[in-house]
């Protein structure tokens, strides 16, 4: 009897991983692409595979492997002195370990739904109580938002809704990014009981009814929210500068000694075109870089300054008629081993980046100047959406992402906009992307694109950009409804276990 018992679980284990491998790549697929509808095809996987730990950090691991693929790009490391015999190890080593680091992410969460199990009933029967499904959905949706807020660039479930299913997005206007994973999880779930009745050749029709008319219902919701919009307070003409500088010769010579002809022309380029002021991308500017002339116009651009002996990366503004920069807010949100490292015993390591180790800014996202107020996003501080929130709370009428996602491949550029998409929605403000390389858009206040440059090109245009005010439900209640749902279920969970 034991032996049979044994020899059932080891299948059951077997296919649980087979299951966490292909909805791992599904999900992957869809967080890499615009494949939003993947997304929960490989979370009913994971449903399907979490009754085992293993089997639930293997869909992590591989989930992250797949969409974080970008990161192979670091290599070669030799332009910041990295040998070229450590250079493709230590990008594989940084791709890896966000991998493991998802696959422990799952796995707790698949830990946690064991551990309820335990407490309240068989595993069997809970995996089919909402309160349940609603306790753990809600639980990885604000798990994304607490990791969105650490240094680790996480762009996960939330995420992948958008750009595919903008319609659907709406609902964070409400929800927030952690309103979306949790929608994304309860639709994998639903996909999982449908396929479950169809294999024990269960009626399954009255589930996949109910099911397609909460989904309708769900985006007939994000539909309307779009539609609301209040009346701009003002209107400006922001020219972008995309100068595509490759970020390995960036430091180079020739390119140091360009830099201030190639400011002085973009300058006089906005200026010609009527644009109010100009916007430059992250990292545009070297320390202590002074204008070669009086700007003709106001000019807010990416750089690096000094600060108490430690160098910071910066928004700076420049007003108009000068030439140094009269205001500035820091990067907050700094980039392990990139940007940042620990300092270990007295000893300090500069990082694997051009720019050296950095030092954090304040955390609070408003930036006051002589424009509109804006919430600044200094390249991946664009995922943390509860940081922006304060910043538009506070008084931000616009958000600002400057970014450079030189040398990563195109399809970083495709993420970054997906995440600026869920900024625009949840706060109902325009987002502007001005990218070293890419992507320069404007994310209109309902979340749609408009690419401005393309690609890699070097060119300066100018865009009309709207300014808000007013407060979404997002600004207004935060996590406040997860957290909400993640007690009521609970309780719910206690109350009625006898009878489960």
């Amino acid at each position: 009897m034991e032996n049979s018992s044994i020899r059932a679980i080891v299948p059951d284990r077997k296919q649980a991983l087979l299951q966490g491998l292909i909805g791992g790549v599904l999900s992957g697929i869809g967080i890499f692409t615009y494949g939003v509808w993947l997304m929960p095809i490989g979370l009913a996987f994971l449903w399907a595979a979490s009754r085992f730990n293993f089997a639930g950090a293997l869909w992590g691991l591989v989930a992250v492997l797949v969409s974080h693929s970008w990161l192979l790009a670091l290599h070669p490391l030799m332009w910041i002195g990295v040998p070229e015999l450590l250079s493709l190890p230590i990008a594989l080593g940084i791709w890896i370990f966000c991998g493991l680091f998802g696959g422990f992410l799952v796995w707790i969460w698949c830990s946690l739904g064991k551990g309820f199990s335990v407490v309240f009933t068989k595993e069997i029967d809970l995996r089919r109580n909402l309160f349940f499904i609603f306790l753990m959905a809600a639980i990885w949706g604000l798990g994304e938002v607490g990791l969105a807020r650490l240094p680790f660039f996480w762009i996960g479930v939330g995420g992948s809704v958008a750009p595919s299913d903008r319609i659907l997005a709406g609902i964070a206007r409400w929800t927030g990014a952690g309103g979306l994973a949790m929608v994304q999880l309860l639709l994998g779930w639903w996909l999982w009981c449908i396929l479950t009745l169809i294999r024990n050749r269960i009626q399954f029709v009255r589930s996949f009814i109910i099911g397609i008319g909460c989904l309708f219902l769900l985006h007939l919701i994000g539909w309307n929210l779009l539609l609301k919009s209040s009346t701009p307070l003002s209107t400006s003409s922001i020219a972008i500068w995309q100068p595509s500088i490759p970020t390995r010769s960036k430091f180079s010579e020739k390119e140091i000694n360009q830099l201030p002809y190639r400011v002085k022309s973009a300058l006089q380029i906005a200026s010609s075109i009527g644009a109010d002021f100009l916007v430059a991308p992250e990292g545009t500017l070297l320390i202590g870089q002074e204008l070669l002339n009086p700007s003709p116009l106001p000019f807010l651009s990416g750089g690096f300054r000094w600060e108490r002996g430690r160098q910071r990366s910066a928004l700076l503004f420049f007003d108009q008629s000068e030439k140094n920069p009269s205001k500035v807010i820091d990067k907050n949100r700094l980039v392990p081993l990139g940007e940042w490292t620990p300092d270990l015993f007295g000893f300090s390591f500069p990082g694997l980046s051009a720019v050296g180790g950095l030092e954090p800014g304040e955390p609070s996202r408003l930036f006051t100047w002589t424009g509109p107020s804006l919430a600044a996003a200094i390249c991946y501080e664009l995922s943390d959406g509860f940081a922006l929130a304060n910043g538009v709370s506070d008084g931000a009428q616009w958000i600002l992402a400057i970014a450079n996602l030189d040398p990563y491949p195109l399809v970083l550029q495709r993420q970054f906009l997906a995440l600026a998409q869920l900024r625009s929605i949840e706060t109902a403000r325009n987002v502007l992307i001005a990218g070293n390389t890419g992507p320069s858009s404007l994310v209109t206040s309902s979340g749609k694109v408009n690419a401005l440059i393309e690609p890699l090109e070097d060119k300066v245009k100018a865009v009309e950009v709207s300014f808000y005010g007013g407060k979404t439900g997002y600004l207004l209640w935060r996590e406040a409804p997860i957290i909400f749902i993640i007690i009521t279920s609970l309780i719910k969970l206690i109350v009625s276990k006898k009878y489960i």
